[in-house]
C-alpha cells in the first residue's frame, strides 16, 4: 500500500537504465549488471540524489537476494548479530550472491556496530556483499572504506543542466501520470533548481502540493504557518506535550524554512543575550543534524526540548 501511496517508491527506478544519475557513475553500475558481479561499496553523497535507488535497480536487474537495513535506526550491534548474520549465512534461493543494504550507514554505531561489521564482511565475503549508502563517509571507519569501493555522487557543476532537464521529463511524465496539472514548464523548472539534486524532495514537495490537482509556483512560497506564539507558551510553561503538537502539526515544513523561521521568530520573544545565544546555538546543531537523522519530527523536538532547558526563566 505505502509503495502505491507515495510516489518516490511509485516510481522508483527499476532499472539503472531508468536512474537519473551522472553518466560516469551510471555506466559503473551498468556495468555491474552486465557483468553480473557487484562488489561490496561505499556510496556517498547528499541525500535524495539516487543511491538507495540505484543499489536496489543494480540488485533486482541481476536477481540478487538482498535485505535492506536503516542504520540511523537500527545501528546498534544486535542488528548485525542476528537480523544480517542470519541472512548473510543462509545459501540463496536464487543462485546469486545476496547482498545487504546498509542505509544512513554513517548512523551505525562506531564503537560497536561499525568494527564488527568490518569482520562480517570478511567472514561472509563468498556469500554475502555489502552495500552502505551513507550522506557523511568521514562518519565510515577507514577499515570500512578499505574493504569497499567508494562512489562519490557529487555532481559535477558542468553536467547540472543536462541532469536538471532529466528531472524535469521525469517529474512531467509523473504529473501526467497522475492527472496532475501544471501552469506551464517553467514552474516545473523552477521547482528543480530549488531542491536540485535532491529528487527524493522534489517529488515529496509536488505530491504534498498536488492535492488540489495543479502545481503553481505556490509550492515555491516560504511557509509561513508557523504560530511560534503558542510555541514560546508551551516552552515557558514546560508543556512538552503542546509543544510536541506544534512540531508534528508543522512537520511539512522544509528544513532551511523551519530553522530558518525558528531563529528569526525564538529570538524576539527574550531580550536575554544568554537565551538568544542558547537559542542559535541549538538551531544551528540540531539544523545539522536533521541531513542524516532517521525522523526529523524527532530531531526537531529534540531541539526545542534542549531550547527549553538552556531559555528557563529568560523569555519576555
Amino acid at each position: 500500500m505505502m509503495e502505491q501511496f507515495l510516489w518516490t517508491e511509485k516510481y522508483r527506478p527499476k532499472t539503472v537504465k531508468d536512474t537519473i544519475l551522472d553518466p560516469q557513475i551510471k555506466k559503473i553500475f551498468q556495468d555491474f549488471v552486465n557483468q553480473k558481479n557487484i562488489p561490496n561499496l561505499l556510496l556517498s553523497g547528499k541525500a535524495g540524489v539516487g543511491k538507495t535507488s540505484v543499489a536496489r535497480a543494480v540488485l533486482e536487474e541481476i536477481g540478487c537476494e538482498y535485505i535492506i537495513i536503516n542504520g540511523s535506526l537500527h545501528g546498534n550491534i544486535d542488528t548485525l548479530r542476528y537480523t544480517i548474520s542470519n541472512f548473510a549465512s543462509s545459501i540463496s534461493f536464487s543462485g546469486h550472491r545476496k547482498y545487504v543494504i546498509l542505509d544512513e550507514a554513517d548512523g551505525l554505531n562506531p564503537n560497536s556496530t561499525q568494527p564488527s561489521l568490518r569482520n562480517f564482511m570478511e567472514l561472509y565475503s563468498s556469500n554475502c556483499g555489502f552495500i552502505l549508502t551513507c550522506n557523511y563517509k568521514a562518519k565510515i571507519m577507514p577499515e570500512i572504506h578499505s574493504r569497499c569501493s567508494v562512489i562519490d555522487f557529487d555532481i559535477p557543476e558542468e553536467k547540472r543542466l543536462q541532469l536538471s532537464a532529466q528531472f524535469m521529463k521525469r517529474i512531467v511524465y509523473i504529473l501526467d501520470q497522475e492527472n496532475v496539472k501544471y501552469n506551464d514548464i517553467k514552474t516545473i523548472s523552477k521547482i528543480v533548481n530549488k531542491f536540485f539534486p535532491d529528487w527524493r524532495r522534489m517529488l515529496n514537495e509536488i505530491q504534498l502540493n498536488s492535492s488540489g490537482g495543479i502545481i503553481d509556483e505556490s509550492i515555491l512560497l516560504p511557509k509561513k504557518n508557523l504560530k511560534f506564539e503558542e510555541l514560546v507558551l508551551s516552552l515557558k510553561s514546560k508543556n512538552f506535550d503542546k509543544m510536541r503538537i506544534w512540531v508534528s502539526e508543522n512537520a511539512i515544513v522544509d528544513t532551511p524554512s523551519f530553522y530558518k523561521e525558528l531563529c528569526d521568530n525564538l529570538v524576539t520573544f527574550t531580550t536575554s543575550s544568554n537565551a538568544i545565544s542558547s537559542i542559535i546555538i541549538n538551531i544551528a546543531e540540531f539544523e545539522y543534524k536533521e541531513a542524516f537523522v532517521a525522523n526529523t519530527e524527532i530531531n526537531r523536538t529534540a531541539a526545542l526540548l534542549n531550547i527549553m532547558a538552556d531559555c528557563d526563566g529568560e523569555w519576555s
